[in-house]
């Protein structure tokens, strides 16, 4: 039994290509317009003209994969006015069905926007870890269906262990949130062009699928 799963995404190698979002999805038999895993492309930089007439640029671009981290101190959980959030003896946050009152809270607390509201159920759902899977001795279906093999799943000091200096102990790339708001289980080996988190020098330039 995990106790404190944890997801690693490397960013030097994830291409975007958001078939984890799509395996995600099709697994859990998503509607429309919920999205429990999502890619963010993060991008900027310039052209600069130097004083003798060239140009040179800054120009950069990389995706972060995130879905729920499982936080070890989850804004979602504590703003669930019924109980429907707990976090179970894996380790695995998760929402129950029967005790969500439709509310939002959690939607609004959760800074990395893995709750999801389900409009036509009046519901709050989010992935899960794929604990059916998990109990199969399978990986979560994102980690199954990435081609580059960017994301991997483990328990979170097994992760800094096998990935060792190049998977950070806090998140602090942008554009993901400060990691001190949740403590979350997410390890990131960030590519030769990421940004620390809080960073001005990008945007996130989907926004819409996201």
């Amino acid at each position: 039994m995990m106790k404190r799963p944890a997801f690693h995404i490397d960013l030097s190698t994830c291409i975007g290509c958001k078939t984890c979002m799509i395996a995600c999805k099709d697994k859990n038999d998503l509607p429309d317009g919920i999205k429990w895993r999502r890619v963010s492309e993060y991008a900027g930089g310039s052209w600069k003209k130097a004083t003798d007439g060239t140009f040179t640029q800054d120009v950069f671009a990389y995706y972060a994969s995130v879905g729920c981290n499982h936080c070890e101190d989850p804004a979602c959980l504590k703003v669930c006015p019924t109980g429907a959030i707990t976090k179970n003896a894996s380790g695995i946050v998760v929402i129950d069905q029967q005790k969500c009152n439709g509310c939002k809270n959690c939607v609004m607390a959760c800074p990395y926007q893995a709750p999801q509201f389900n409009a036509a159920l009046k519901k709050a759902s989010k992935c899960d870890f794929c604990q059916d899977l998990l109990a199969d001795g399978k990986p979560p279906a994102c980690v199954s269906a990435c081609v580059t093999r960017s994301l991997s799943f483990g328990e979170y000091d097994d992760l800094k262990k096998r990935f060792g200096e190049a998977a950070q102990m806090a998140v602090h790339v942008a554009p993901l949130p400060d990691p001190s708001i949740t403590r979350p289980n997410l390890l990131v080996k960030p590519g030769r062009t990421a940004k620390p988190i809080g960073s001005k020098a990008g945007a996130v330039v989907n926004p819409e699928e996201i």
